[in-house]
């Protein structure tokens, strides 16, 4: 065991990150933490490398052993290049390389003892600097930047010039060099185009430190050998990738709406079971009475067996009661600990147009801005029909948003000719502005509204959509990507707009994992045409592409 955390303990005020939460990582295992956002997945990082003070509870490091943490948010020094950058984080050894030089020039003019004394000094930085591999350390540097998929022409590129990707690949090679023993990994490949992400895998595949990685990025997820998931009721340990973990969560859910049912069934039937006791007693005592006056019992007896029968009956009655309590406040607790997403389903009616019509016919198309030369090496040809399924791909900055405006209609094209037939669309991007931050859930469910639903018929599709009464007037520039998300679906729901072509511009991008299977189920039940524009491969995999435009290389792909 390399790294364990024993009951740790975490609140930011009212809001508990973690409760008594243990887990534990053996030497070379590559783990994933994950959890919803804002579960307190990276304050769990923050609190094993001690940025963070615990609560309560311990997190113990194998002795001699060191750690490398991999922020969301890379800060690299403005000015340096890519090489010096990474540098950077030998920068002990180059400062002792500059004072070998430097007392190898004093050595030349010192004599005697001086010279002496100064030879022992150098003598021992030498053999200082040979134990910390100096001579090797440039070569180190080319080693590791190549293998994360720098070239030698790279190495001179401004870090100020540098996508996302590339900046978290030179943060990652400046941790590298320092050898940690482990490495923690917050959303390593959030931002990431395709073949970042991919050079990514390749070092998680190939990489023999241990792991731990905060993402939600599935396909990542599934390069690793176990999964611990961060939720309320603490830290619950998988030993399986991605697909297992997700397998193993089926089937818990499915055990517990067996056991939900069961407890619900248990409830009608005390509940029935109260029904009838109540009735026997009020036939008893309506019998009872009758019998009582027929035999001519005293009232003072009378009254005796009827407070004698009252208190029999109420305590039978307050049994149950309490059963019956006690049985809705564990089917509450359940009913909560089930994802209830079988009302979010976008019921849209069909498109109303047929299947294999022409939407868009691009011939030899290219675009460019004022001076500058042609966006793509190569002009483009494709032609979009009805109810199929696109994926425009390629690296960032690649021109992958232009194409969709060409496409929309929002740009002409440079040179070439693209027609489009009358259709219409809806535009989804990664940060779900069709949501604006200026209005309250239920004022922006409302804006939508064109059907002229009545208060009750809204608040009732809000709560479909996972908007219970009490978030009906928290401001949307408070949510969550996911509940973004969720609004958006939910308000297109609402206006019943079914759009020809669906648009969704790196749709995963700041979602969890839960909120991706959401939007996954989502759109894989729409039955029009769809243009997508994403880097995750699992998101891709599972809605069901047909055709792919690559933007970087100016050409058409059929068949993923």
């Amino acid at each position: 065991m390399i790294l364990a955390c024993h009951n740790l303990n975490k609140a930011f005020g009212e809001h508990t990150i973690v409760c008594d939460g243990s887990f534990h990582i053996e030497d070379r295992e590559k783990a994933a933490l994950v959890g919803i956002n804002g579960a307190g997945k990276s304050t769990i990082l923050k609190m094993i490398i001690g940025e963070e003070p615990l609560d309560g509870g311990d997190v113990i490091l194998a002795k001699g052993k060191t750690l490398g943490y991999l922020a969301q948010r890379q800060d690299l020094t403005s000015g340096n290049t890519i090489y010096e950058e990474v540098k950077s984080a030998k920068a002990d050894i180059f400062a002792m390389e500059a004072q070998l030089r430097s007392i190898e020039q004093e050595l030349k003019s010192l004599t005697g003892e001086d010279l002496k004394n100064r030879l022992d000094t150098y003598n021992r930085l030498q053999s200082e600097y040979e134990a910390k591999n100096g001579y090797a350390c440039e070569s180190e540097i080319t080693g590791v930047l190549k293998g994360l998929g720098f070239t030698e022409d790279d190495f001179s590129k401004q870090t100020d010039t540098l996508s996302g990707g590339q900046k978290t690949r030179v943060s990652l090679g400046k941790l590298l060099l320092t050898s940690p023993d482990i490495l923690l990994l917050d959303e390593p490949t959030n931002h990431l185009d395709r073949r970042s992400r991919e050079k990514l895998y390749d070092f998680i595949t190939s990489c023999r430190i241990t792991l731990l990685v905060v993402s939600h990025d599935r396909t990542l997820l599934n390069l690793l050998s176990s999964i611990a998931e961060l939720s309320v009721g603490g830290i619950t340990l998988y030993g399986g990738n991605y697909d297992f973990y997700k397998e193993q969560k089926e089937q818990e859910q499915a055990s517990m709406q067996e056991k939900l049912e069961a407890k619900e069934k248990e409830l009608r039937r005390v509940r029935k079971t109260t029904r009838e006791v109540a009735e026997r007693k009020q036939k008893h005592e309506s019998r009872g009475k009758k019998q009582s006056i027929q035999k001519g019992i005293p009232k003072i007896m009378m009254g005796a067996l009827k407070e004698n029968a009252e208190k029999s009956a109420s305590k039978l009655k307050e049994v149950h009661e309490d059963k019956m309590e006690n049985l809705a406040n564990e089917l509450k607790q359940m009913r909560s600990s089930l994802p209830d997403l079988q009302g979010m389903k976008l019921d849209f009616s069909a498109s109303g147009l047929h299947e294999g019509k022409i939407l868009v016919t691009a011939k030899e198309i290219n675009f460019g801005y004022a001076e500058a030369g042609d966006l793509w090496p190569s002009p483009m040809s494709f032609q979009i029909k009805s109810g199929e399924r696109w994926l425009i791909q390629g690296d960032n900055g690649s021109g992958k948003t232009t194409l969709l405006k060409l496409i929309t209609g929002q740009l002409p094209p440079r040179s070439g000719s693209l027609i489009r037939a009358d259709f219409s669309s809806i535009y989804i991007d990664q940060e779900y502005s069709i949501v604006r931050n200026d209005r309250t859930v239920y004022e922006q469910a409302q804006a939508f509204n064109e059907r002229h639903f009545q208060e009750h018929e809204i608040k009732t599709l809000l709560n479909r959509f996972l908007f219970p009464h009490d978030t009906w007037e928290k401001s949307c520039g408070k949510l969550s990507g996911g509940e973004k998300m969720r609004l958006a679906f939910c308000c297109l729901m609402i206006s019943n707009q079914t759009p020809d072509l669906f648009i969704l511009d790196e749709p995963t991008n700041n979602l969890d994992i839960q909120s991706i299977e959401i939007i996954t189920s989502m759109v894989r039940a729409y039955r029009g045409t769809i243009l997508l524009i994403s880097h995750d491969a699992y998101f891709i995999r599972e809605l069901g592409i047909h055709q792919i435009i690559t933007t970087f290389a100016g050409r058409l792909k059929t068949n993923l």
